[in-house]
């Protein structure tokens, strides 16, 4: 078991937490924080993604469970983007991580999003509009396909497209992209299991410690943030997904 033989082991720990609550505060499951994480305490590759997808799927459980209990979960939102997300994410799983630059342009694309969260390019909220149901396809199936091939459930990418479309409130965003992220994080473990790889003994351990973290994060930010408050959080979530990716 190789990450417990870091000397730095309780700092990971706790610093996995911290991740774990702003992630699942937001609605999210922490998979690229989880990422950023386990690379820079040295955790070996083998270990990483699926890893990651594990604690995805715990958290961001939890997250939909307290959103959902708050009513802010719209199924007609969500399945739209489901519906193509789950296969397109299942065969990423399949494929390797191999095209560095396309993990820049999404990093790059991210750091615009948060920019526009932050009020960089419009202070106004978007009025909430009707979902346009085959372009939430097309995109449901690109960010399966990126999520089942980084190891991420896309919770990350889809919220600031759900913001910036004005399909959905903040709150909303967050219920939608919870569940998003917990089948996505299904389907991407699917597809790592189905070429013949199997979960590491090291990935089990850490779930209790995520989830404790992920409880609480999902408490907080289902029903005590404020929406101005959210806002902000979501932005510095983005910009650390984008900084992992680029980095």
């Amino acid at each position: 078991m190789e990450i417990f033989n870091n000397d730095y082991l309780v700092v990971f720990c706790l610093l996995l937490a911290v991740v774990a609550f702003l992630y699942a505060s937001v609605g999210h499951g922490g998979a690229s924080g989880y990422l950023a994480l386990m690379t820079i305490f040295v955790v070996p590759i083998s270990i990483m993604k699926p890893s990651a997808l594990l604690l995805n799927l715990f958290v961001s459980g939890i997250s939909f469970f307290f959103y959902f209990k708050k009513d802010f979960f719209k199924p007609k939102l969500f399945y739209p983007f489901a519906l193509t997300s789950v296969p397109a994410a299942f065969i990423g799983g399949l494929i390797p991580i191999e095209n560095n630059i396309y993990k820049i342009v999404l990093g790059v694309v991210l750091i615009l999003a948060a920019m526009r969260l932050l009020g960089f390019f419009n202070n106004k909220e978007k009025e909430i509009s009707k979902i346009h149901i085959p372009l939430a396809m097309e995109i449901g199936f690109g960010i399966g396909l990126l999520s089942g091939m980084l190891g991420i459930g896309g919770g990350v990418i889809l919220s600031p497209i759900l913001l910036i479309l004005g399909w959905a409130t903040l709150k909303e965003t967050a219920a939608i992209s919870s569940l998003f992220i917990f089948v996505n994080s299904i389907a991407g473990l699917s597809g790592y299991f189905w070429i013949g790889k199997s979960l590491p003994v090291e990935s089990i351990y850490l779930v209790p410690i995520a989830v404790f973290g992920g409880m609480l994060g999902a408490h907080y930010g289902s029903g005590y943030y404020s929406n101005k408050v959210l806002k902000y959080v979501l932005a510095t979530v983005i910009l650390m997904a984008s900084l992992k990716l680029i980095v």
